[in-house]
């Protein structure tokens, strides 16, 4: 009789060999090709627009088992990677960090002090933000983002979230519709 391999039991496994993540020193995963920002959310929003990318911001917690997911299997796959990165800078922040980020509207707070401020309760979180920083300084921190994923998403509901964002589908519907419109 004849043995299958495990893989042909368990199913497909999923490739690692684009997932370039490094556990850092603060005991998260870092992507290389993440944002290396100064940590000014407008300037790197105008940044951002000015190579015609959309800002995201990624917040994560250490030794949060699906921030680690996300890293090794949604960001593994070139698909989602390179689409991400031809369309999006993504800046990564640490729900309890300490490092000191300045806000749209100047001000100067904590990481932990800016998820408290937009609400952030759930890692991986990702923050999506309008094309241009026009007006944004302007509105209450929630109504800054133009959508949010709080949470894991599995590879195919990942990467439609991203599209959603580039499509500015956030303006005709949910991400629910969007989903659903996109299924049929």
């Amino acid at each position: 009789m004849a043995m299958l391999p495990a893989a042909a039991i368990l199913g497909a496994v999923p490739t690692l060999a684009r997932a370039d993540a490094a556990l850092g020193d603060d005991g998260l995963y870092h992507q290389p090709w993440f944002l290396n920002s100064f940590l000014d959310l407008r300037e790197d929003l105008d940044s951002a627009a000015s190579e015609g990318k959309r800002l995201a911001i990624m917040w994560e917690l250490r030794g949060c088992p699906y921030c680690r997911e996300t890293h090794l299997v949604n960001f593994a796959d070139p698909a989602i990677t390179d689409y991400i990165r031809a369309n999006f800078e993504v800046l990564q922040l640490n729900l309890l960090g300490a490092r000191k980020v300045t806000d749209f509207d100047g001000k100067e707070l904590t990481e932990k002090e800016l998820a408290e401020r937009y609400a952030i309760r759930f890692t991986p979180t990702f923050q999506f933000f309008p094309p241009s920083a026009d007006g944004v300084a302007a509105k209450e921190p929630l109504a800054r983002e133009v959508a949010r994923a709080p949470g894991y998403l599995k590879p195919p509901h990942f990467l439609a979230m991203f599209r959603f964002v580039r499509d500015e589908a956030y303006e005709r519907g949910t991400f629910r519709d969007y989903l659903a419109a996109s299924k049929g």
